[in-house]
């Protein structure tokens, strides 16, 4: 068996890098495309089957999950981050303290998520301006989907767990599996029971039991550090800082990054439901592309605090190198593809005559130009690789988030058109794009200074 677990993992501290961050990050982006066919399958389905209202309602609630939900997901790229850079440095018994808080600390946030979920439904959606004829069901698929919070908490926590020795397919495996179990399972609910709203919240909730128990049962399966045993579950406190220190401001950096989604929903709910039902389609797309942006940027995480627990600076530097090279070029042939294919895809969401040019118009100004923002998550990946988390979160919040606030207030203000609103996206993007690259350049001078003599390997392969 521990064979059989090691033929799964990449040794990212010896020999050719690029081949090993592809095998890293085409699996970390598969998994993140079909979590993303979780929401598209409920999208497609109540689209299709359930009218434009509960396609607005469903619609409604992507960036109010995603604000709590990135915020906990960021905190376990602090799991990623200290279990690897224990693998780098031989400790056998941090990698064990770490993986046991990880999946320890994912249980917690995720009944702590529950609880929020079924409290504040009515009061978010208040807030952002849900339209009233909506309110009901974007609340009921609000709560049904914070039911699901512990088994979500607890796959991304495990997945974590996996990717930090390298293992990046078991994790993609097991989405196979229970997508295809969200798809039937939408059509049971939804098609044959008239569910409606409540039916594509609850297929998506079972789901993700379904993988969540599967990544846990691999993990108690594993021998060696990396092996879970259920009542050795505990949160060591020196293991918890390393976790929080790395992933704390990742997750308040994603966690703020839907924090203006949701200013620019607010935005987009003052449009009507004929541009809530545009983005609700054209966000899909968005967030496949997204995902390949994520399997890049978490190859230079791992990659880099995997070889600086070695000591191996040379090798970071390369595997941040090669992650900038292939990271962008692989995510601008995805959105080229969305875009060249738009009028089908769009198509499988919805029949509405007045919501397709919406969304075919978003396809172009965001999705088409997220190699952008590839550049941008890369280099945040590799300072958090260097345990600098802070740095990337702070930049992006004023980046990313102010750009657009900003925009909605003044570009927006001015011209409150749904593409005006749109170029919100790219212009962020590329503002943050730069000051991170300028924020990797400082860290990478400092390192520079500090090296010891003779430390480092000058000797690294393609």
């Amino acid at each position: 068996m521990a064979q059989s677990a090691r033929s799964h993992d990449i040794d990212m501290l010896h020999g050719s890098l690029a081949p090993k961050i592809m095998t890293f990050a085409l699996p970390v982006a598969a998994s993140g495309f079909l979590q993303q066919l979780f929401n598209a399958a409920d999208v497609a389905v109540v689209g299709r089957f359930a009218g434009s209202d509960a396609l607005a309602a469903v619609g409604a609630n992507t960036y109010l999950i995603s604000l709590m939900v990135n915020l906990f997901v960021g905190v376990s790229l602090g799991a990623n981050v200290t279990i690897a850079n224990c693998v780098g440095k031989g400790d056998d018994e941090g990698v064990r303290r770490a993986t046991h808080t990880a999946i320890a600390l994912s249980l917690a946030c995720g009944l702590v998520l529950t609880v929020a979920g079924q409290l504040l439904a009515r009061t978010v959606h208040q807030a952002i301006g849900t339209p009233e004829e909506l309110l009901d069901q974007a609340m009921l698929y609000f709560r049904i989907y914070y039911l699901g919070m512990p088994p979500i908490m607890l796959y991304n926590f495990a997945s974590a767990v996996l990717r930090s020795k390298g293992d990046t397919r078991r994790p993609l495996v097991v989405l196979v599996v229970s997508g295809a179990l969200n798809v039937a399972l939408n059509l049971l609910f939804v098609v044959g029971l008239r569910m409606d709203v409540a039916g594509v919240a609850l297929a998506t909730l079972l789901s993700n039991v379904a993988s969540s128990l599967a990544l846990v049962e691999m993990l108690r399966r594993e021998t060696g550090p990396y092996h879970l045993s259920l009542r050795q579950l505990r949160i060591d406190r020196a293991s918890l800082g390393g976790i929080v220190r790395v992933g704390l401001p990742a997750g308040i950096q994603s966690s703020v990054f839907s924090l203006s989604n949701i200013v620019l929903q607010a935005a987009i709910n003052s449009l009507g439901a004929t541009a809530m039902a545009a983005t609700t389609v054209a966000t899909n797309f968005e967030y496949f592309t997204y995902n390949a942006i994520l399997g890049f940027s978490q190859a230079a995480t791992t990659f880099v605090s995997q070889n600086d627990g070695a000591g191996n600076e040379a090798r970071c530097r390369r595997s941040t190198r090669l992650a900038l090279m292939l990271g962008p070029a692989f995510t601008f042939a995805v959105g080229a593809l969305f875009y060249l294919l738009r009028v089908p895809l769009v198509g499988l969401f919805t029949t509405d005559a007045a919501v397709k040019p919406l969304a075919y118009d978003r396809i172009l100004r965001a999705t088409g130009f997220q190699w952008v923002n590839a550049i941008n998550e890369i280099f945040s990946g590799a300072m958090r690789g260097y345990k600098r988390s802070t740095i990337p979160a702070a930049i992006s919040i004023i980046g990313i988030c102010g750009t657009r606030i900003l925009w909605v207030h003044t570009g927006f203000a001015v011209l409150p058109t749904y593409a005006h609103l749109v170029l919100a996206y790219p212009i962020s993007w590329a503002v943050t794009a730069v000051a991170q690259g300028v924020a990797y350049a400082l860290v990478m001078r400092g390192r520079r200074r500090s090296d010891h003599l003779g430390r480092f390997s000058p000797v690294e392969t393609l």
